[in-house]
Parts: structure tokens; C-alpha cells; sequence
């Protein structure tokens, strides 16, 4: 499998392309990494160093790929966050090149634009591109309960809700949507102390629940964006996908908790890729 990823790079730490790489590599995934900023570290630390990458030298890298001839191997476009609209336009741009080179590619995108307790966090202009434009072109999106309310305009809060907006996301094009940071007063054993995921596609809905580990860690979306593209595009299976990114990622989070690091302890985590544990059991919801 070939995954070209579109998103950002940072030196110091793990988030975006410097996130998702590693672990696609370390599951047998060939990666063409396309940058759209190159900084020092994430922007959560305040203070950081770099550029961001004008859209037109982004586009310019993936022509450069297209003159490789290899675009009709590749079997994913995969993106995150999306710092301006420009690179959404590239974005876009790509997906259509590629699909047009091998039509049974698929675009997975990860609609980061915020989450339940910052709000949102990324330009004004960015959900919007995100909701009119960059998400009916998607094949697969993976966005949080917050993000998944904010596109589809709805309040996700239990499970009827946010099986139901998962419906209002896939009615706008994607077939496939994994909602991650799923928080319910109708959980099993209570909201407390738990967080779960779900996957809704045309076959059916399936949930899982885990631990709440007692951390925020920037870049554990993009893990889990990459991880569970990778397996589905693999497999087919939602539910097999499911089990086997919720089980990579916990470990990953537990490994950084326990470490007491702030940043995603990735490398050191690598085994939980290759070798997922499958401990949290997967329940078909519908």
C-alpha cells in the first residue's frame, strides 16, 4: 500500500506527517510525505520557529511526484490539518489527480479544526472550507464528536445523536466516518473515568470504549487517522479496523503517560503497531 499524507512537519515532537509516518511505516505502509509547514515543534508550546510552505510549493512537490509516474500506485491520499485555503485547494487538487491516475483510490481527511473544551482553534475560513468544500470529497473523515457536530451542524450527545450526525456527515459524501472522542451520558459504567470511538459505514455502526487516560497529547489524532486508513483500506473491515487502532493508540497513550513526557513517546511505542494487543472489545451498535 501507498499513502501519499499531506500535512505539516515538525522537528521537535510528533504531530502531522511527523505523527502518522512512523507508525504507517512501521505496519508495512510505503509513505509519501508532502509537507505544508516544516516548524520547530507544534504550535501548542506558544512559541515556535519555521515556515509554513506556500501552497504553490506544496502543489509544486506533488507535481513533481506526478512526473515520477507514480500516482496511479497510490492507493490513498490522506490530510490534517489544513493551515490555510490554499492548501486546501492543493488538497483537492491531488486527491483529483490521483483518483483520476488509479480510480480506486480514496481520500481519507481528518477535519481538524478544534475540539469540545478549546473550541475551535484553526482560521475562520478553515471549517467552512472544511464543511463545503474539502469533506464531500472525502471518501473517509475521522473527526472528533465536536468537529462532527460543527460539519453537519447538528449537537452530538448520546448515541442516537451522534449516530445520527455520523448519517448527516455521510449524506454529504464520505461513506465512511470514524468519530473519535466520544463522550456520552449513556455510556456503559457512566461518562466518568471512560471515551469511546465509533465507525458508522453503509454496513452498519460499531463502537468501542476505553480508559480515559488523564492526558491531552497533540498528534493522537493524526495517529489515529493514519492508523485506522490504513487498516480499512487494507482490510475492508470498520470494525476489524476499529479494534486494532483503538488498541494501538491506547498503548501509545499509555506508554506517553506513563513516561511522564509531554510529547507522544512514538518510537518507543512501535510495537503496539505491529503487534496490537486487541483488548478493548467492539460492539456493532447497528
Amino acid at each position: 500500500m501507498k499513502i501519499l499524507s499531506i500535512q505539516s512537519a515538525v522537528a521537535y515532537g510528533h504531530v502531522g506527517n511527523s505523527a502518522a509516518v512512523f507508525p504507517l511505516q512501521r505496519i508495512g505502509v510505503e509513505v509519501l510525505p508532502v509537507y505544508t509547514v516544516n516548524f520547530s515543534n507544534h504550535t501548542g508550546y506558544g512559541a515556535w520557529r519555521g515556515p509554513l510552505i506556500a501552497p504553490d510549493d506544496v502543489r509544486d512537490v506533488i507535481t513533481g511526484i506526478e512526473e515520477r509516474g507514480v500516482l496511479g500506485e497510490i492507493d490513498v491520499i490522506l490530510s490534517g490539518y489544513q493551515g490555510s485555503e490554499g492548501i486546501g485547494d492543493v488538497i483537492l487538487d491531488a486527491v483529483a489527480r490521483v483518483k483520476a491516475a488509479n480510480p480506486s483510490a480514496v481520500y481519507s481527511c481528518d477535519p481538524v479544526m478544534g475540539n469540545s473544551k478549546s473550541g475551535c482553534f484553526v482560521a475562520p475560513a478553515i471549517p467552512i472550507l472544511l464543511r463545503d468544500r474539502v469533506v464531500p470529497a472525502a471518501d473517509i473523515i475521522t473527526p472528533n464528536q465536536f468537529e462532527l457536530g460543527f460539519l453537519t451542524e447538528t449537537e452530538p450527545a448520546d448515541l442516537d445523536s451522534t449516530l445520527a450526525s455520523a448519517d448527516a456527515a455521510r449524506a454529504m459524501g464520505p461513506d465512511t466516518v470514524l468519530v473519535t472522542s466520544v463522550e456520552r451520558p449513556d455510556a456503559p459504567g457512566g461518562r466518568e473515568g471512560t471515551i469511546e470511538m465509533l465507525v458508522v459505514n453503509g454496513e452498519g455502526a460499531w463502537i468501542v470504549q476505553t480508559p480515559r487516560i488523564p492526558m491531552k497529547a497533540n498528534g493522537s489524532g493524526d495517529v489515529t487517522a493514519a492508523l485506522f486508513t490504513a487498516h480499512y483500506r487494507s482490510s475492508g473491515d470498520a470494525a476489524g479496523a476499529l479494534a486494532t487502532t483503538v488498541s494501538s493508540v491506547w498503548d501509545l497513550l499509555q506508554n506517553t503517560y506513563e513516561s511522564g513526557q509531554r510529547e507522544l513517546q512514538l518510537v518507543e511505542s512501535q510495537e503496539f503497531y505491529a503487534h496490537p494487543r486487541l483488548q478493548f472489545d467492539v460492539t456493532r451498535v447497528r
